[in-house]
């Protein structure tokens, strides 16, 4: 991905939100969304797939985690030999290890800078790692935004998405709604003044290029491939996530809409089952969510207070 806002516990109908963008070289070759096996015999994947290095931006697990990745900017530490950054999503999804183990494997895998956010709802914890930094953050609930910086760096782009989903939180009451209204924030095109743009060692008329949320570059070789949803809805008491996929071919045309539902999904902290998702088919073709209103009722967060998770290490 190359633009990504999150919004964890942020909203009682909806706590977990995702929008993201991923920009990418139109001649490499990938799948739309769906579910496969990075290896034999490994938990499926529900995500994009890049068919030339066979890893993916976004994609997550019916066990409870998911993960993605971006690029960090930064043209003069470019490894061209260097494996796929796309490698470590699947890594991190078919493996079991905690946040700080999985860190201290893929740090020194010789992957070019990267930023990468990995959640394991099974054990209510979310973090975001960076090869710029020594260690992972967790993330606590709040409101999140990532784009080929360091986590919240505010360019122009990154804080108008994070702003667009504050806004439409708490004004939609359906995954449909929030869809249609982060899709539109998606497909942004606005540019900033030259004075905002960050500089990141690319040219000033990359830098333009680069700035808006959706990029399209004039020779049309590059730009926005698709944009991603994760819309976790809570109805009642059930949990039910919505993953929509907007793809976007080279020359313009009509985007095609790929999406599967998942009920019971995240699970719950704490709780060792697995969720329906893996029976959940992706469809090209659009499914109305209800538009029930969650009940004003205690409801519990996606992410292990803080007093639970010291009392956990205490007792380890």
């Amino acid at each position: 991905m190359c633009l990504v806002a999150l919004a964890i516990d942020q909203d009682r109908r909806f706590p977990l939100v995702i929008a993201a963008n991923r920009d990418e070289y139109f001649e490499r070759p990938a799948a739309r969304l769906a579910w496969w096996a990075s290896e034999t015999g490994t938990p499926e994947i529900l995500g994009g797939r890049d068919l030339r290095d066979g890893g993916t931006w976004l994609g997550l697990t019916a066990a409870g985690r998911m993960a993605l990745v971006t690029n960090i900017r930064r043209p003069g530490s470019v490894d061209p030999t260097a494996p796929s950054r796309g490698r470590i999503v699947p890594l991190w999804l078919r493996g079991d290890l905690s946040a700080d183990r999985f860190w201290m494997q893929a740090a020194l895998s010789g992957h070019n800078p990267f930023n990468l956010i990995a959640a394991d709802f099974r054990r209510g914890e979310c973090y975001w790692a960076s090869s710029d930094v020594p260690s992972p953050r967790r993330l606590d609930r709040g409101l999140y935004g990532l784009s080929n910086a360091g986590l919240d760096t505010p360019w122009p782009k990154v804080e108008r998405l994070k702003e667009q989903l504050a806004q439409a939180l708490p004004h939609c009451t359906s995954a449909q709604a929030l869809s249609a209204r982060l899709f539109s924030a998606l497909a942004d095109r606005t540019q900033p003044d030259d004075a905002a743009l960050p500089h990141t060692g690319v040219a000033l008329e990359w830098e333009r290029l680069l700035a808006p949320a959706f990029i399209r570059t004039p020779d049309q070789r590059y730009g926005t491939r698709c944009s991603t949803l994760i819309i976790t809805e809570r109805i009642n008491k059930r949990l039910v996530t919505h993953v929509f996929e907007r793809t976007f071919p080279a020359g313009g045309g009509l985007a095609l809409l790929r999406q599967s539902t998942l009920r019971d999904w995240p699970p719950k902290y704490g709780e060792d089952s697995t969720a329906t998702a893996e029976s959940a088919p992706v469809s090209e073709s659009e499914v109305t969510a209800s538009a029930e209103p969650a009940k004003r009722t205690r409801v519990r967060s996606l992410l292990k207070p803080e007093g639970k998770r010291r009392r956990a290490a205490t007792t380890l």
